[in-house]
């Protein structure tokens, strides 16, 4: 399938017609409580509104040129793929979320995953040299923002972990007990990819709760 880097819609939220729903959602983002009215009105003149379709790209795997997410709804996934085309999705990412690929822009390398949409998906986004000039001008944004990119990391390292060291029923529990908020929104498709199973041990599992 051949999937497309191409948003349905892309508008700049400050010309946006639902501008005041989408300010008052971006509002709910875990990295910007420390923002006051004013600044939140700054960093909103960066914004562009996309909203991307079920299984396109908004990242792909070795660009250079990266963008700073913050989800207003549904939900998106980071994929990594091997050279041989096999895939692994690291992470969801739902309303009130980042996406990012902050670390590898800081490191000048390209994007070493892929991010794409499991669902319908809207957006706010700006370019990465943006993002990071404002938050040079906001030192609490900075250093909210990489303490939560630093704990992104964490949790993906300890996701990968625990697929080498719990069987499958573990990894499906665990998962329900960190993301209670994710496990009915996932396709079974891609919760099993997540979890290194497959979608008919993934089905037995869930048919025996």
């Amino acid at each position: 399938m051949v999937q497309s880097t191409t948003p349905i819609t892309d508008i700049p939220l400050i010309q946006h017609p639902l501008r005041l729903m989408l300010s008052n959602a971006l509002r709910q983002n875990t990295v910007l409580d420390c923002l006051n009215d004013e600044e939140l009105g700054e960093l909103e003149s960066l914004l562009v509104i996309a909203e991307v379709k079920k299984e396109d790209l908004l990242l792909a795997q070795g660009s250079v040129e990266m963008e700073q997410y913050f989800v207003l709804e549904g939900l998106l996934k980071r994929v990594v793929a091997n050279p041989e085309g096999k895939e692994m999705i690291l992470r969801f990412a739902g309303a009130k979320d980042i996406e990012t690929s902050y670390a590898a822009w800081r490191l000048e390398t390209p994007a070493p995953y892929s991010i794409r949409a499991v669902t319908k998906v809207r957006v706010a986004k700006c370019p990465m040299p943006q993002w990071a000039e404002l938050m040079s001008r906001h030192p609490q944004l900075k250093h909210d923002f990489e303490y939560e990119v630093m704990r992104l990391m964490s949790e993906i390292m300890a996701h990968t972990i625990t697929l080498h060291l719990l069987d499958a029923t573990g990894r499906m529990k665990r998962f329900q007990r960190k993301h209670p908020e994710l496990a009915t929104l996932i396709p079974k498709k891609d919760l099993a990819l997540h979890l290194n199973i497959s979608p008919e041990t993934l089905s037995r599992l869930l048919h025996q709760e």
